[in-house]
């Protein structure tokens, strides 16, 4: 009996080291071509800053960051590899300087790549119901949380003092095909699994005043930054942990049509 258990307890074993060998194996897989498409994309990529045109419309002139240069995208390139790529994301302090995309729903990016391979570590993606040249109150955008630190892994250095103690890193950067936008960031925090965060857009002003009071409030840090129903914000959501998401939300400061 007892060589029969402890039989049973090396196969157990020897079960639970293949499995994790497997996954471990995918993982690095995963990984690995993640890290040879972002190198690629930031090969070919036209990103450059850019002053402010005739065009500019700036939303809150009283922002200390409406000064600031936006960051344009030449998609020529990037569309070769995917004509579902809609606009560039990038903020400092990070490693977020990609390429996002979107599909007709939310969930086909979770498992596949830039190039619409197969893969685990995703891509970056837009919310279907939201459109980025023709912004609602709440434009989201998705990824993995990345324990490598892609995608948005590297979303965690804003809960970091040395991300927070240098404000050039509040301001978040997107490039459309149609437009550049600048945003500034008011709010950050992790928290259990929930969609309160995910409404795009809302008929009833009010009703978004205590949607953007409520997530401010769940700062854990005082970006010291106003925000009110006139405002149209953007949205980050990824995992924190297995029961958490890690959510960051910034405002429109101005935009500038290509």
């Amino acid at each position: 009996m007892k060589k029969i258990i402890v039989g049973v307890i090396g196969v157990v074993a020897l079960i639970g080291i293949v499995y994790s060998s497997f996954y471990m194996f995918l993982w690095y897989k995963d990984n690995s071509k993640t890290d040879s498409q972002i190198k690629n994309i930031q090969d070919i990529a036209s990103v450059e800053e850019i002053e402010d045109t005739n065009d500019v419309v700036v939303e809150n002139s009283d922002s200390a960051y409406s000064e600031y240069k936006f960051l344009s995208v030449d998609f020529s390139s990037l569309l070769k590899i995917n004509k579902e790529i809609v606009g560039w994301i990038s903020i400092p302090g990070t490693k977020i300087d990609y390429p996002f995309v979107q599909h007709n729903d939310n969930s086909y990016y979770l498992k596949h790549s830039i190039d619409h391979s197969y893969n685990n570590a995703g891509w970056v993606f837009l919310d279907y119901r939201n459109s980025i040249n023709d912004l609602d109150n709440n434009t989201i955008i998705y990824a993995h949380g990345r324990v490598d630190g892609t995608m948005f892994g590297s979303l965690k250095n804003i809960l970091e003092d040395s991300w927070l103690s240098n404000k050039d890193n509040f301001v978040l950067r997107i490039s459309t095909l149609k437009y550049n936008y600048l945003f500034e960031i008011f709010s950050v925090y992790h928290i259990k699994t929930t969609s309160d965060y995910l409404y795009t857009s809302y008929d009833d002003m009010n009703i978004y005043k205590d949607f953007l009071r409520m997530i401010k409030e769940r700062s854990m840090y005082d970006f010291d930054t106003s925000v009110d129903s006139d405002d149209k914000i953007i949205t980050l959501s990824t995992c924190f942990n297995s029961s958490e998401k890690l959510v960051v939300h910034a405002k429109l400061i101005k935009s500038d049509k290509k």
